[in-house]
């Protein structure tokens, strides 16, 4: 595999090295050693499956407070979405950027979110399914999101949303929800 830093300090996108034959292909997905030896996180304690039926379903913008971040490894394995990544960081040289790259089941690249990085996904194809490993188990009181279309990240999103939760489309901007991510500097 190939791990590439993207340019949000701690988040890359990794490339699969494809051995192939007429059979197929095989390709490692995760390496502890090739993990460890980038700086990235090791252990992940969930993998979680998501299915979208409709192009355009937006998921997020959703992060964990401390004690409770997460890394997330994200894999689209059927159809094609935009994957997004923000730094909500204090004190990080990248805190407010956001980051974005296409994951498609074919170009079978990957997205490393680390931990105090709000992440959320757009569906560019109807019947699109990712999944994604967890570095820490899901905690219902330390959830909290930003909302999707904050004038103060702007985030060029690729296409309009069709599909929202009440929940993603009513997250506060980033500004409001210093009370969460003023945790990330304790």
């Amino acid at each position: 595999m190939r791990i590439e830093p993207a340019p949000l300090e701690g988040a890359a996108t990794i490339e699969l090295d494809l051995r192939g034959d007429e059979r197929g292909f095989f390709a490692r997905m995760y390496c502890e050693k090739e993990f460890a030896a980038a700086g990235l996180e090791t252990r992940f304690v969930q993998a979680n499956n998501s299915s979208n039926a409709q192009r355009g379903t937006l998921r997020g913008l959703h992060y964990q407070l401390p004690p409770d971040t997460e890394v997330k490894l994200v894999r689209c394995i059927r159809g094609a979405l935009w994957d997004v990544i923000v730094d909500v960081r204090p004190g990080s040289p990248s805190f407010g950027r956001w980051f974005g790259a296409e994951l498609t089941a074919q170009n079978r690249r990957m997205m490393y979110v680390p931990r105090g990085f709000a992440h959320g996904f757009i569906t560019l194809t109807d019947d699109s399914e990712l999944i994604y490993f967890v570095s820490d188990f899901y905690e219902p009181k330390q959830e909290r999101g930003l909302r999707w279309n904050d004038p103060k990240i702007a985030i060029d999103w690729p296409i309009a949303p069709s599909v929202i939760s009440e929940k993603d489309a009513n997250w506060p901007d980033f500004e409001s929800d210093w009370h969460g991510v003023e945790a990330f500097r304790k």
